[in-house]
């Protein structure tokens, strides 16, 4: 059995796609199918994509993609499934899907794991939004053979158009990645660290938030550090903020720097559709997570358990000081976080679903 996976981006640089599917690729191959992928972003211009101007490298770059997307169709033959993540072309309509599904009658199993059929293009390309064409994601899911989603709030999007919908958690390698006993890490002080780790799209989240954390900076003078972890310096107004820019080679090392992890998002359909990542990485290396009660984040995060919900700024700063204070309720929030992701958000734990895609 063939697989030919169709992503957006190269492999190994988006975190959508290494802990949806590209953690799976050896559990696939030991079960006998022979996998091929192809990425419609060339590593080149991935690197300035997101970044403001460029304009010329991006239009090269997506014209070299379009080649690509449309070189491949001459190539499947032999192909049983297409493992479609998020779409085929970053613009324009499905005319690329109807081919596959239509045309050449394969079997698609289309994953996304965000709220893909609403408007969210980044400042760096809102020139181009008018050409996304959100509404393709209803067809799509009607032409594939199964739909894989990161949660039932986007499982239930889906089955308007799809009967064959699959709740597929994003997950977490628990034994060789995100295993706090594979790793050491030296803390420069011994400040409490509150942490946030993400991409320069959802660093917006912060903002709302800001105020609280000047409340607490202010409250444990040198005793509380905030440690952002992503691919843009965030700028915030805080004086006892530390930048790390992300890093695949140092990405565990630096995670465990962080004693409280934090998971601010607005209360909007967009953020009903996000899969809790954050949370599920924090909770992983056995660091209680401070989410907002929003979407698939109730059920991953059980509120005084392995973390607590912070819908308020009165709850952020409550459960902040009780962490902050309080060394062993933090020791005993992250080794129930940890469990909890082993028993439903690791690849052990799911191997079976995601297996199940290709039957």
């Amino acid at each position: 059995m063939k697989i030919q996976f169709l992503t957006p981006y190269p492999l190994k640089k988006a975190p959508s796609q290494r802990f949806r599917f590209e953690q799976y690729f050896q559990l696939l191959r030991q079960a006998g199918f022979d996998i091929s992928c192809q990425s419609f972003w060339d590593e080149r211009t991935w690197a300035i994509l997101y970044q403001p101007g460029n304009t010329l490298g991006k239009f090269i770059g997506f014209c070299k993609g379009v080649i690509r997307r449309t070189v491949i169709l001459f190539q499947l033959s032999e192909i049983d499934f297409i493992f479609m993540h998020r779409e085929c072309l970053p613009l324009g309509p499905p005319i690329v899907e109807w081919i596959l599904a239509k045309v050449l009658k394969k079997k698609i199993i289309y994953d996304f794991d965000d709220a893909i059929w609403l408007p969210n293009t980044s400042e760096e390309n809102r020139v181009v939004a008018f050409l996304k064409w959100h509404s393709k994601v209803a067809s799509i899911c009607s032409w594939s053979y199964k739909v894989s989603t990161g949660n039932s709030f986007l499982a239930n999007y889906a089955r308007q158009f799809n009967k064959n919908v699959i709740v597929n958690p994003t997950t977490i390698d628990t034994a060789n990645f995100h295993n706090p006993a594979l790793f050491s890490v030296n803390k420069k002080s011994s400040a409490i660290v509150i942490g946030w780790t993400g991409s320069q799209s959802t660093l917006p989240y912060l903002e709302p938030i800001v105020g609280t954390l000047k409340k607490l900076e202010a409250k444990f003078p040198g005793k509380v550090r905030l440690l952002i972890i992503a691919n843009k310096d965030p700028r915030l107004q805080l004086n006892f903020i530390d930048f790390i820019l992300w890093s695949k080679q140092t990405e565990i090392e630096d995670l465990l720097k962080i004693d409280i992890g934090i998971m601010p998002l607005p209360n909007d359909i967009w953020a009903k559709g996000k899969c809790g990542f954050k949370a599920l990485q924090y909770m992983a290396l056995e660091i209680p997570a401070l989410v907002t009660p929003v979407g698939v984040n109730t059920e991953i995060v059980e509120d005084g358990l392995n973390g607590y919900w912070c819908a308020t700024e009165a709850d952020w700063i409550h459960s902040l000081e009780k962490l902050i204070t309080n060394s062993e309720r933090r020791k005993e929030m992250g080794l129930s976080g940890r469990k909890k992701v082993m028993a439903s958000y690791s690849v052990t734990s799911n191997s079976s679903t995601f297996l199940g895609l290709f039957s």
